[in-house]
């Protein structure tokens, strides 16, 4: 019997209603940033053109109109959910890198190349750093004014460095007591990754009696990593908020003032990127279109997140899609992740330094830019304790004896500098492994070769394809015989055949 229905003669059949969210998640990953990128700038235009709100602030001053303090509030929720994760990202990665190399015949050789890499490209980067200072003397000139000198909240000096080195408890877990006596928890990731390394060696010399706790690490991760691939889609969400934020509070003055010093900065990181990157590339024997194909994602994203940690998993994915073996991929991007920064630990500091110097005009000798060379190549991993940037930044002044103060010269433009920082900084922790397993001839060349720019959406659902076959995989191997592997990746093959039946 015919159970279907017609419509009236002469009325329309009923049309089906559009998900507009479904339609927006349709947009490529990669446009949908674009326009978080160009939404927060006119935003921030626009809270900018509005401006304070009189006796709005905490003290009865001027305080953030609601447009700006919207912005804020949506950038402040985006990075906070990322750095919520960083913690056990941290520990489960490097913990589980360090157990993935226990089959590895040469993993010290490994270990110790991907040490002297980063090393390498850390000081090239820092002496374009330091040429650049030179040519364009920043701070000479700048138009700032001395009463923006304000030291910063969170300083690095070797001695913090040293000390931080020891976790004060397990979990590497910091309290603060606020003005108000407010109670606050943070984490120092420097500390998190002594520990991680500790256990990390500590699982090795234990050998197969520590098997279950790794398969419940290896477990953790993925689910850390899942809800971390969470957080990264709300990229272009943030990217609205952050950069809304950064124009609406500072503006287009701030840079105008810093000028000299953003265009250094900027130039810096393109020549590292552009130059400095594909003449390695070439020397070793590699393609550079190739490597920049492959390794987009995640410089794409590390540019909208303004977080390595944040980026690591992207990060990996694509350097594994790049012929990287897993168990080395798994083992140097987090490991680069917390120590190897071209743009924050390298060139930032040096013209940084060069800024504050000229500033307060302070000659600088050889000797001086000798010692921000060793900073920078020495300290890349104080950078992993508390704010990146700021902290080598503070380390770099305090080993020259130059004013603390400088760094507050420099915050206005901070947000807008952080962004090709951080692009640069992704690049580079994906470039070190490829060229070490290029010489220790590891590396895929055929899947090097043919790696292709793909989305973000494409790279999720290869791991959830991925992700599908293990689990298909795993229940044939409990169940010997059982159609898993139709009734995981085809649920609609399994009501077939029961229909069929």
């Amino acid at each position: 019997m015919n159970t279907s229905t017609s419509s009236p003669a002469g009325e329309a059949p009923p049309t089906r209603s559009r998900n507009p969210l479904r339609a927006i998640t349709r947009i490529p990953f990669g446009w949908q940033v674009l326009i978080g990128l160009v939404l927060g700038v006119a935003l921030g235009l626009v809270a900018a053109q509005i401006g304070p709100v009189p006796g709005a602030g905490e003290d009865g001053g001027d305080g953030p109109n609601w447009l700006t303090t919207t912005l804020e509030t949506i950038g402040s929720i985006f990075v906070t959910l990322l750095k919520a994760l960083v913690p056990p990202l941290i520990f489960l990665a490097i913990v589980t890198s360090i157990a993935n190399l226990r089959n590895v015949t040469n993993a010290a050789r490994l270990a110790w190349k991907t040490l002297l890499w980063f090393a390498i490209t850390s000081m090239i980067a820092v002496l374009i750093g330091i040429g650049l200072g030179a040519l364009t003397t920043p701070g000479a000139n700048s138009g700032v004014s001395a009463d923006a000198a304000e030291a910063s909240s969170t300083q690095g000096t070797w001695l913090d460095f040293l000390t931080g080195l020891v976790p004060a408890n397990f979990l590497g877990i910091e309290g603060s007591v606020g003005d108000d006596g407010s109670v606050s928890l943070g984490f120092n990731a420097l500390q998190i990754l002594v520990i991680s390394i500790a256990v990390g060696i500590a699982v090795l010399s234990v050998g197969e009696k520590a098997e279950p706790f790794l398969r419940f690490t290896g477990s953790a991760l993925e689910i850390v990593q899942k809800m971390l691939w969470w957080v990264i889609r709300l990229a272009p969400i943030g990217t609205v908020g952050l950069l809304g934020n950064a124009v609406a509070s500072y503006g287009w003055e701030a840079i105008g003032q810093l000028g000299v010093f953003t265009a250094d900065i900027y130039i810096g990181l393109l020549l590292v990127l552009l130059v400095v990157y594909p003449v390695l590339l070439k020397v070793n024997g590699l393609s550079v279109a190739s490597f920049f194909r492959g390794v987009w994602p995640a410089t794409s994203l590390g540019f909208v997140s303004r977080s390595s940690l944040g980026t690591m998993p992207m990060t990996q994915t694509v350097t594994e899609r790049m012929g990287v073996p897993r168990h080395y991929a798994s083992f140097a991007v987090p490991l680069g992740s917390t120590t190897k920064m071209d743009g924050c630990a390298a060139i930032y500091p040096a013209l940084a330094a060069i800024f504050v110097a000229n500033f307060y005009g302070v000659s600088l000798g050889v000797t001086d830019y000798l010692l921000i060379v060793l900073v920078s190549v020495l300290g890349s991993a104080a950078t992993a304790g508390m704010t990146g940037a700021t902290v080598m930044l503070t380390l770099t002044l305090s080993t020259l004896g130059l004013p603390l103060e400088g760094v507050g010269l420099l915050l206005a433009v901070d947000p807008i500098l952080d962004m090709g920082r951080t692009a640069l900084n992704v690049t580079g922790q994906s470039l070190v492994p490829v060229i070490v397993s290029r010489r220790e001839r590891i590396l895929d060349h055929e899947i090097y070769d043919a790696a292709r720019r793909t989305s973000f959406q494409a790279i999720q659902a290869e791991q959830a394809e991925e992700a599908r076959a293990a689990a298909a995989a795993h229940a044939e191997a409990t169940e010997p015989g059982a159609p898993a592997d139709d009734a995981i990746i085809d649920p609609d093959a399994r009501e077939k055949q029961a229909t069929s039946v």
